[in-house]
């Protein structure tokens, strides 16, 4: 039995896939006009789920973003408000402009279901209070009826999260039917991972490992450059190094009503019903974990409603650090001396 290969944190899983998926593809095909390379049965699993975070000049990435898909799927929704605003490219998952409802995961796992049922996820946090070393802590995603139609413009990627809790630590599983290792796989990873350190509060235990299975793991033609600049840049970061930033650790108290509290906000702050200073914030009923994350939508909220200015320097010098990294190479002419 040959076990996935174990790196210490996303960004080495990243290049090391980029790496493998364009240099030793077994496949190049086309899927619904997709020119990709691609490898079947991929797997990767990171000993420190926290370290979710990229920090590559070669490969900017959104943290607004990435928070935001993470509490839409938290927040158990399918509606395009919030997550069609952080990323207009998602308007085309939807046929009817106002709901995703192949991709809009957290609506399968952590909605109630017909008749009031619990969530799946509420149904397996609950099976692992009664039982801690089940294996049916499976929440799928991935449903029969999405193979109804062929051709439908959004299948969900995600089959399901398979949570195990063992020796005190709760580990989690990803089965995906298909990935794009340089597009998909990094908002994917950094959504499920904090789903996971989540559940490890609610549960009470340690955060434990996360293990990616891909069955189709792939990269675009169109992206072979890009992920050719990733890996140049990877090539110079020694295995050694430390950490560029000390990843947040979300607090052991949190709950619900937090996420439900920061989605309260994020809609004020999203529609532009109000602004905060970090002292408005500071002020909130969140930990500090959860108000850095209503500061990094307050500085969206800066970027799409006052786009004359700058972004607030105070407001930037607020952010978690390694958040601060990532928003100010998002948007570099936004943040004027305060980069």
């Amino acid at each position: 039995m040959i076990a996935p290969a174990v790196f210490p944190s996303f960004q080495r899983a990243y290049a090391a896939v980029l790496k493998h998926v364009t240099q030793n593809h077994e496949f190049v095909n086309s899927a619904r006009g997709n020119d990709s390379r691609e490898i079947i049965g991929a797997s990767f699993r990171l000993t420190d789920p926290r370290r979710r975070a990229l920090y590559l000049t070669s490969r900017p990435v959104n943290p607004v973003y990435h928070h935001a898909e993470a509490l839409w799927y938290l927040g158990g929704m399918r509606n395009l408000d919030l997550i069609g605003h952080y990323a207009n490219r998602r308007r085309a998952d939807s046929r009817n402009g106002t709901t995703i409802e192949g991709s809009s995961y957290g609506a399968r796992i952590f909605a109630p279901r017909l008749g009031g049922m619990p969530s799946a996820f509420e149904q397996a946090l609950a099976l692992l209070r009664a039982e801690k070393d089940s294996k049916r802590a499976y929440m799928p995603a991935f449903e029969t009826r999405d193979l109804d139609e062929i051709g439908h413009p959004d299948l969900p990627c995600l089959a399901g999260l398979h949570l195990l809790a063992r020796d005190g630590h709760l580990h989690m599983v990803t089965y995906m039917r298909a990935n794009d290792a340089n597009r998909g796989m990094v908002c994917d990873v950094y959504s499920f991972t904090l789903i996971q350190e989540f559940a490890a509060a609610l549960l009470g235990l340690r955060l434990g490992s996360y293990t990616h299975h891909v069955g189709s793991m792939h990269v675009g033609l169109q992206d072979l450059e890009r992920a050719g600049k990733v890996l140049e840049e990877a090539e110079f970061v020694s295995p050694d190094a430390p950490p560029r930033f000390i990843a947040p650790v979300m607090p052991a108290t949190s709950t619900l009503k937090h996420i439900r509290t920061v989605l309260e906000h994020e809609a004020l702050l999203r529609t532009n019903q109000v602004q905060y200073t970090p002292r408005d914030v500071a002020e909130l009923d969140l930990p500090r974990y959860w108000q850095r994350v209503l500061l990094l939508f307050e500085a969206h909220r800066q970027i799409v409603h006052c786009p004359a200015d700058d972004v607030d320097p105070q407001l930037l010098d607020a952010l978690e650090p390694g958040a601060r990294w990532q928003f100010e190479r998002r948007w570099p002419a936004r943040v004027g001396a305060a980069g």
